[in-house]
């Protein structure tokens, strides 16, 4: 079942006013319910080939998985859907391509990045991400950032060197401690999620949070979430308006109804004698 008619999502991004050229890869496919948003990380060679590779690799990884997995299934070892476990699957391939070719390339040697997707099925959301590429969600007037910046200043945070306040003034917010491509292997990081009809997601890369603060970013989204095309634009002229120091990247979507997935008869009689 295609999710068109259930999520409704736009995607944008821009090179900003600094940078030369955009290293941030966006992609959606919403057949199957799935959003990716990947930042090419600055200071490192071919930023742009990493972002693209992981974009491109999660897109064709879960279009296979979804077709051939049961996703409602538990998986049984890490009890998490198997939804999940095809999104954390598709990341690692994609940082073992990253890795190999930046190895196998010397003009894409180091290179690498950050990547944050979601994946929506049978009323649900599974989150993944690797980096300081962020995921929030509105619902009901509740703005809240739902992943944990893999990143040198939110370790300080946690071990309480900084305040959450003092590091929002921050100007060392970049140094990432965990990205695709930068080792052979990668733990990335999973959430699921139950998705309420109203609820709107924002993905973003850090062009968007580093600039704007979380308020201005809830205010925007909250005054035209009737229009996501005109939030994502608010946005990046947000970032642009604030000194547009990196690209910005964006990806919103709004739950327009439940979208149970449809069970055949073999597991609705397996429910039933469960």
């Amino acid at each position: 079942m295609s999710l068109r008619s259930k999520i409704s999502a736009v995607q944008l991004t821009d090179v900003g006013r600094v940078r030369e050229h955009n290293e941030d890869a966006i992609g959606t496919n919403l057949d199957i319910g799935l959003l990716v948003l990947a930042d090419g990380m600055g200071g490192y060679n071919a930023g742009e080939v990493a972002s693209g590779i992981a974009v491109k690799t999660v897109l064709e990884f879960v279009g296979e998985g979804c077709l051939r997995e049961d996703r409602r299934a538990l998986d049984p070892e890490t009890h998490l859907m198997r939804q999940t476990i095809v999104l954390r699957d598709a990341v690692a391939r994609a940082n073992k391509i990253i890795h190999q070719t930046a190895r196998s390339q010397p003009q894409c040697e180091g290179m690498g990045t950050t990547i944050a997707a979601c994946l929506f099925y049978d009323n649900r959301v599974s989150l993944a991400h690797v980096g300081d590429s962020r995921i929030y969600r509105l619902r009901r007037n509740r703005f809240e950032q739902l992943t944990m910046d893999h990143s040198l200043l939110q370790e300080l945070v946690d071990r309480g060197y900084y305040s959450q306040e003092e590091a929002a003034r921050s100007t060392n917010r970049n140094y990432v401690t965990r990205a695709l491509g930068v080792e052979a292997a990668v733990q990335v990081e999973l959430q699921e999620d139950e998705a309420l009809p109203g609820d709107v997601y924002l993905m973003c890369s850090d062009g968007l949070c580093d600039m704007v603060e979380d308020e201005d970013i809830h205010l925007t989204i909250s005054t035209f979430n009737a229009n996501l095309d005109v939030v994502g634009q608010q946005l990046i002229q947000l970032s642009n308006d604030h000194g547009g120091k990196d690209n910005v990247s964006v990806i919103l979507a709004q739950v327009l109804e439940a979208f149970p997935a449809r069970r055949s008869l073999t597991s609705r009689v397996k429910d039933i004698f469960r």
